[in-house]
């Protein structure tokens, strides 16, 4: 599918003949259920309503491809302890500033005269601390690998630099050991994956090889347009058809198969896995998360200053790990537009741009009737 101009990639036309092309390939009596690891994908589905454009028989599921979403309630506690040290400038990503944690958010402390700012880039950050050298700064690292390479430049640059005042909270988590988890986990079966985008434009399609190999389950790695996703659908569907299961590559434009060479180096120079960490909704998962190496633990927050550490369980009403887990849709969540709206979250799966959550909130509260194909013709 070559196209060159956006427009091109929401044609109506378009989508209704692969539609219909999906339709076809389902088996009678067959139920289908495809995760969309990406909440980018999940956010397109719903904003341009994909699931009235797919049979019954075919269900989306959410994945954990939110990186706000996934971090615990105790990591954000542990970042406003470090807020809260002598002389110390927090920063971090604008979603981040809403998540939150047992004693409230970024945007509370920052209330209560905390010294936390916004910023845009891990650049931003250091820039930060050159201009207030008598203060120590630290960066609320967080994302997939998609985010990582940017901290990692930031701390080559640093380190070359000698920036003595700059540090790294570091939360980046990889994707490969969360999708294993769902893999792993008996509350969910699935047919197949969609693959996320912006991740795989670093790591590549290599890394989910394992996924068609040993679970039989194929991969699509997809675009963020509403034709990029109808057509990876419709790529998964023929291959559960044929009885296939591989990796196929649909953002081709985008996504080389073997990831950044580039990227891909400057995380391995600066940063190595943990032997675990913890994610909201799928508990401890090992090697599945990034931290600093110790040739740059000059600029290791969690070293220079030490974090308490202390597991914090999600509020009770809270069901964003299940719907993390895909086991939820949000709109069964008890209090899902209720007490837990995009003004007033309770969990940050209503708060990231990226969750599924704020997608079901802001594109249609309540799950719609779909409207079938031959009712819009």
């Amino acid at each position: 599918m070559f196209m060159r101009f956006v427009d091109e990639f929401r044609d109506g036309g378009k989508a209704r003949a692969l539609a219909a092309k999906i339709s076809a390939l389902c088996e009678p009596g067959r139920q289908y259920k495809l995760m969309e690891v990406c909440g980018g994908h999940t956010h397109t589905i719903y904003k341009h309503g994909l699931e009235d454009y797919l049979p019954e028989q075919i269900t989306m599921v959410h994945g954990p491809g939110c990186p706000v979403c996934v971090i615990p309630m105790g990591r954000i506690d542990d970042a406003m302890a470090l807020a809260a040290e002598p002389d110390v400038i927090m920063t971090s990503f604008g979603d981040m500033m809403r998540v939150p944690g047992s004693n409230g958010s970024f945007f509370d402390a920052k209330a209560r005269g905390t010294d936390i700012r916004m910023v845009y880039s891990p650049l931003d950050s250091l820039k930060i601390a050159r201009q207030n050298p008598g203060r120590r700064v630290v960066f609320m690292a967080i994302g997939f690998e998609t985010t990582a390479p940017s901290t990692a430049m930031t701390l080559l640059r640093a380190a070359q630099a000698g920036i003595g005042n700059f540090s790294v909270f570091c939360n980046h988590v990889t994707i490969v050991p969360a999708i294993k988890a769902i893999l792993d986990s008996p509350d969910l079966r699935l047919d197949g994956f969609i693959g996320p985008g912006h991740v795989s434009a670093v790591i590549g399609c290599r890394p989910y090889e394992f996924i068609a190999r040993d679970y039989g389950k194929p991969v699509v790695v997809a675009g963020f347009e509403p034709l990029d996703l109808l057509q990876s659908i419709y790529l998964l569907m023929a291959q559960l058809r044929g009885g296939e299961s591989k990796v196929a590559n649909q953002y081709s434009r985008v996504v080389p198969w073997d990831g950044n060479a580039t990227a891909l180096k400057v995380i391995g120079q600066t940063m190595e896995l943990r032997p675990y960490f913890e994610w909201r909704g799928l508990g401890f998962i090992s090697h599945s998360a990034l931290k600093v190496r110790a040739e740059y633990s000059g600029y290791d927050a969690e070293l220079l200053f030490g974090v308490p550490g202390v597991r914090v369980a999600d509020p009770k009403a809270c069901q964003c790990g299940e719907v993390l887990k895909g086991v939820l849709k949000p709109w069964e969540c008890k209090i899902f537009g209720t007490a837990c709206t995009p003004e007033s979250p309770i969990g940050t799966c209503m708060v990231s741009q990226e969750g599924a959550c704020a997608a079901y909130y802001n594109y249609g509260r309540i799950r719609r009737t779909r409207v079938k194909e031959a009712s819009r013709s």
